[in-house]
């Protein structure tokens, strides 16, 4: 192959090659030099024995060297593992065993204390962005030894994103694959549901693109593969400060963004002044998702920016369900709107009868890209997977008679803090190995800028004593920082019900009276 895939970087980079493709922290590329060092990068892993199929951990913070190495991937025809930079080195090894990954590209300050994570694993290649470490080949070496004739990529690499179960234990999606095959229906279905969710909040050619969402959630990646798609500007900001937001948007008139409710909140938060500072009218579109969004903060948000956003349901296994367009915010206040084109949703009762219009049950969606099995997994069970195809999400919400979907609570254990999904099964997991503790129990209670919190109750053994300075220290080593629990109780019992099961509602249900949503 030696011509380029329209929207791909080598498109751009013959179309525009010296207009500005990317900024960030102060850096810029243009669609030339974008193409030329994925082109040295992509020849620099050949080199070390990369190879098509491969698959590539990018453990990075949102930065451009991101959709440079996104690049070279694609014209290596390799997959790309977008994982966490804050995961611990457990945490890294189970995902980069369980995946079976290749090759592991990290921004670590101290890649060294990475190490660990490869230990007997068949890790072809580690490559460290910023710092030296024995056992790391240096980006900057790599993109130097990189040599060679002109690549051109077929598509954008096959996004992995790990994601957990009930059970907590990580598991690998494949991202944007078809659920039906390759038949000439299925290739149709898939094609107009891409086109709706594109629809819900769509991008225009010439916006310019605000970027921090992280590069191990399916927004992030979604987001700049927009924007290349159609040769827009991309400005990336590498931790989010509110302020520095308002800045950026203000400097590159950014028309299109998307963001999680805690990033809205701390903007919300700043004072009157600061954001008086600060010309925000040339956004077009905000986005929002990834966690449920206050009404009163959709208030906020439309008062400061305009009539512009749009929120978005979705999963990693399921991709995006539903759309509720800016027009659509005051007339179904509280509704994450309608479903995408080929999106099925049925409202079901524990027996798995659908219901009626208004009734409240779990909430069941079959989409075309609705994944069939985890990675390097078996099919999913019926009790997730029906057979007729509809995934089982674990929310709980109703259709009203218009068709809007309401998201009321959830019923997998799963905790959506500052717009990640963080699972009590693996917190209690790390906990229970305190030598003293005999049981645990762990919860998301309401928190004011994340929308929820770790809390964790635990029961000790008879005749053991701890702390909860004890027991934060031990998570410490077993837990990235945004899972550990930020209050541990310890209690005399936890309450279970006759069959000894833990009754997670009693201690839930007393941080969550009053409010608005039980999520």
């Amino acid at each position: 192959m030696n011509e380029p895939v329209a929207g791909s970087v080598e498109h751009w980079a013959r179309e525009k090659p010296d207009a500005t493709a990317i900024i960030e922290s102060g850096r810029s590329l243009a669609w030339r030099e974008w193409n030329d060092q994925a082109n040295r990068i992509a020849h620099g892993l050949r080199k070390l024995g990369v190879e098509p199929g491969d698959i590539v951990v990018t453990r990075l913070q949102i930065r451009a060297e991101w959709p440079v190495i996104s690049a070279a991937l694609g014209k290596l025809g390799c997959r790309l593992l977008g994982l966490n930079w804050r995961l611990t080195p457990a945490e890294t090894k189970y995902v980069l065993s369980n995946s079976g990954a290749q090759v592991v590209i990290c921004d670590d300050p101290d890649p060294a204390a990475l190490a660990p994570a490869f230990a007997d694993l068949p890790i072809k290649l580690a490559v460290s962005l910023d710092a030296d470490a024995p056992g790391f080949v240096s980006f900057r070496e790599l993109v130097e030894s990189g040599d060679g004739e002109p690549l051109f990529a077929k598509s954008n690499p096959p996004l992995i994103i790990y994601t957990s179960g009930t059970t907590g234990l990580p598991k690998g999606v494949v991202m944007g694959q078809s659920a039906a095959g390759t038949s000439e229906t299925a290739v149709k279905e898939m094609a107009e549901y891409m086109k709706s969710v594109g629809e819900g909040r769509p991008m225009h050619p010439g916006d310019v693109v605000l970027v921090t969402m992280p590069m191990h959630h399916g927004a992030g990646p979604g987001v700049v593969w927009g924007a290349q798609r159609l040769g827009n500007l991309t400005v990336m900001l590498r931790r989010f400060d509110p302020e520095e937001a308002l800045r950026l948007i203000d400097k590159h008139h950014v028309n299109f963004w998307t963001g999680v409710p805690t990033m809205y909140k701390r903007i919300a938060g700043l004072p009157k002044e600061t954001l008086a500072k600060y010309d925000v009218s040339s956004i077009r579109a905000l986005g929002v998702g990834a966690a449920p969004v206050p009404y009163s903060l959709k208030e906020w948000i439309i008062g400061h920016f305009g009539n512009c956003l749009a929120e978005g349901y979705g999963a990693t296994e399921t991709g995006m369900l539903t759309a509720l367009a800016p027009d659509m915010q005051t007339r179904k206040p509280g509704s994450s709107g309608l479903p995408h084109r080929h999106v099925h949703i049925r409202i079901r009762d524990e027996g798995g009868n659908d219901l009626a219009a208004n009734k409240v049950g779990e909430i069941w969606v079959k989409t075309p890209v609705v994944i069939r099995q985890y990675l390097n997994q078996k099919p999913l069970a019926e009790d997730t997977l029906d057979a007729s195809g509809f995934y089982r999400t674990g929310d709980v919400g109703r259709l009203d008679e218009d068709g809007y979907l309401f998201i009321t609570d959830r019923a997998k254990d799963m905790i959506v803090s500052g717009g990640v999904n963080i699972y009590p099964a693996e917190i209690e997991a790390a906990i229970l190995r305190h030598p003293a503790v005999q049981d645990v129990a762990v919860i998301g209670i309401p928190d004011e800028e994340f929308g929820e919190q770790v809390k964790a109750f635990c029961e000790l053994k008879p005749g053991h004593v701890t702390d909860e300075a004890s027991l934060q220290a031990h998570c410490v080593e077993m837990l990235a920082s945004y899972k550990r629990p930020r209050s541990i109780d310890i209690v005399a019992e936890l309450p279970r019900n006759t069959m000894g099961k833990l009754l997670k509602r009693e201690l839930r249900d007393p941080y969550w009276k009053g409010r608005e949503r039980n999520v």
